[in-house]
């Protein structure tokens, strides 16, 4: 069952912050204001971005992740690694190098999250095929654009592929290979090594499925910094090499823009960064677009390779999967049995579990629960908005004027919010000026009105 409420692994630090409004103006949902000189957080708009992570000038904005030493917890230790997490380094490391500082950290094992692809996109290609499901048939891949329509495009939740994503695939797989082993389910912790912010949430607070296998996050900037650190320390020397990595070609460039929908049958697009995301939706809802068999959809630039946890350029990173992708397929064609045939040995048992729940809406537009109510709040909106100067200046401290109209109806803004509107009640004397500037004051801080600027 889904909860409630959206676990949200972007957390803000009001001592830190300064109300500069960077993080409110760039928030595709419009998730955030500053009330009272800080930033503050509309959860049930929020879909784990982290746009708002990469444009805060002091670091107001972090990213929650499981304390490292939680690991040290199970007996078993897995780490769960995306394939971007190779391009954040050096070409002249091998996958299999990196692995081995990841066991000398303290994983017991490791594992690759697209070793799944292989058969994970049979199962991706007759679900498109099958005739049975709303067009266009949207990838489950990233956790970020399910929860970005749930909030935004509510009416295109049936669109959504109900498949597992190759991190809740291998997730499944590399537990069960385990307890085959004859390891006790317990004894056995995976911890996710995550690009970005929206898959600790989405491992936090499941959608369409009631629980993830996944014990834990960690960051891969972390992960990153500690690799390296201790390549510096110690070297290679005393390292013991992990077996040989099993991703294939297509695996290896799932993650990256056109990685997912180059392998599906039909008419398939792929765009990435959630403003071109929400724009191309706006079409297919809007009908201004059809025909399309299949969308493959990711929130950050250049998709995986764009998260904000990356340390690495991404189009470099780019360039250092493809590079490594295309001296994979030179090493297929030579080897007589596929590299990927430990997780082919479970295929039926992993096509059995790959359905997800159905994925509810959860409109950011819901203005009440009850439709009656609903309505006439949809009507004082638009009445609000004949008031309105709409130029979206932002000195309300929300994003846009429909933000603030739509928050003076929910009782959580007045429209003597708006500069434009108290300059109208200050010359008909409807409002004292004094008041007015108190506003500004309530909005912006007070520390923003008293500035001292000869002061050394």
């Amino acid at each position: 069952m889904e909860s409630k409420f959206f676990h949200h692994a972007l957390k803000i630090l009001r001592d830190v912050c300064i109300g500069c409004s960077h993080c409110m103006r760039v928030c595709p949902t419009e998730a955030l204001r500053v009330k009272d000189g800080k930033a503050i957080l509309y959860e049930d708009r929020c879909v784990d971005c982290g746009e708002c992570f990469r444009v805060c000038p002091v670091n107001a904005i972090i990213i929650e992740q499981d304390d490292f030493s939680k690991i040290f917890g199970y007996k078993h230790r897995v780490a769960l690694v995306p394939a971007v997490l190779m391009g954040q380094f050096p070409e002249d490391l091998s996958p299999s190098e990196i692995y081995s500082v990841l066991l000398e950290l303290g994983f017991t094992d490791v594992y690759e999250v697209e070793n799944s692809v292989e058969v994970l996109v049979d199962e991706v290609n007759a679900y498109v095929s099958d005739g049975k499901h709303e067009r266009p048939i949207i990838s489950s891949f990233c956790p970020a654009i399910i929860r970005l329509i749930q909030v935004k495009f509510p009416s295109l939740v049936d669109n959504i592929m109900l498949l597992r994503p190759p991190l809740d695939v291998s997730a499944h797989y590399c537990k069960k290979q385990l307890m085959d082993k004859g390891i006790a389910e317990e004894e056995i912790g995976i911890f996710y090594i995550t690009p970005c912010a929206a898959k600790i949430a989405a491992i936090k607070s499941p959608v369409g499925e009631d629980n993830s296998e996944v014990t834990g996050v960690i960051n891969m900037d972390l992960i990153y910094n500690r690799v390296l650190r201790t390549l510096k320390q110690k070297g290679l020397e005393t390292c013991v090499l992990p077996e040989k990595t099993s991703l294939t070609e297509r695996s290896i460039l799932w993650s990256l823009t056109n990685g997912e929908a180059a392998h599906v049958k039909g008419r398939c697009m792929a765009i990435d960064e959630i403003h071109n995301v929400i724009e191309f939706l706006e079409k297919i809802e809007s009908e201004e677009i059809t025909d399309i068999d299949f969308l493959e959809l990711r929130a950050c630039d250049e998709s995986c390779a764009g998260g904000v946890l990356a340390a690495g350029n991404r189009f470099l990173t780019v360039e250092k999967l493809r590079s490594r992708a295309a001296n994979i397929k030179a090493e297929e064609e030579t080897l007589p049995d596929p590299s990927w045939k430990d997780i082919a040995e479970y295929k039926g048992f992993l096509s059995s579990m790959l359905a997800i729940h159905p994925v509810k809406p959860r409109s950011m537009l819901k203005l009440d629960e009850d439709m009656a109510k609903a309505m006439k709040k949809m009507e004082r909106v638009r009445r609000i908005m004949c008031f309105l100067p709409g130029i979206d200046c932002g000195t309300c401290g929300a994003p846009s004027c429909q933000a603030l109209a739509e928050d003076i109806v929910q009782g959580k803004a007045a429209i003597s919010h708006c500069i434009f509107i108290q300059r109208n009640m200050e010359q008909t004397r409807k409002l004292d000026p004094d008041h007015a500037y108190r506003i500004m004051e309530k909005i912006w801080g007070k520390d923003r009105f008293t500035k001292n600027c000869n002061k050394k």
